[in-house]
């Protein structure tokens, strides 16, 4: 059973789950002050929920590709909506400041709370835009993790 770490909690979910809603059921939350509030229910159109996460994860689906390509938001970035994302397996997710949750400063290091547990496995990285990595159902997807700007955290 894959274990979701996040803001210092431990949360047990089923393979396959949806983060968004294992945070949600856990009383956590992807989204960062108002966007609790304007958000569009799990969509993959808002990025309200982006989060990054190091450890095994559905590849991006193209609904969140595109989202993520869009201001104010970089596809470079590495960060995952978490209601477009499904958990394979044991994940550290970093919620950063900011109504997006994507506020990095120049050296990449998140700007606020949210270390990530330097307890998981190491990265591999994905590429955004090769399009032999998405899918829309998480079915048949390959175990990749993000690569966040924030390279202070990661595990080792």
């Amino acid at each position: 059973m894959p274990t979701v770490h996040f803001r210092g909690r431990e949360i047990e979910c089923d393979r396959g789950d949806v983060l968004r809603d294992v945070l949600r059921a856990a009383d956590e939350s992807p989204h960062n002050g108002r966007s609790s509030w304007f958000n569009c229910l799990g969509r993959g159109s808002c990025g309200t929920c982006a989060v990054c996460i190091r450890g095994p994860v559905t590849y991006r689906t193209k609904k969140e590709t595109q989202r993520l390509r869009f201001p104010p938001h970089d596809a470079e970035s590495g960060l995952r909506l978490a209601c477009q994302t499904l958990v394979l397996g044991d994940i550290w997710v970093e919620k950063y400041p900011g109504f997006w949750g994507h506020h990095v400063d120049a050296d990449g290091d998140s700007v606020g709370d949210g270390d990530i547990d330097a307890d998981g496995d190491e990265n591999s990285n994905i590429d955004a835009d090769d399009d032999s990595q998405d899918n829309t159902d998480g079915t048949d997807a390959d175990e990749t993790t993000g690569d966040c700007d924030s390279t202070e955290n990661q595990p080792e």
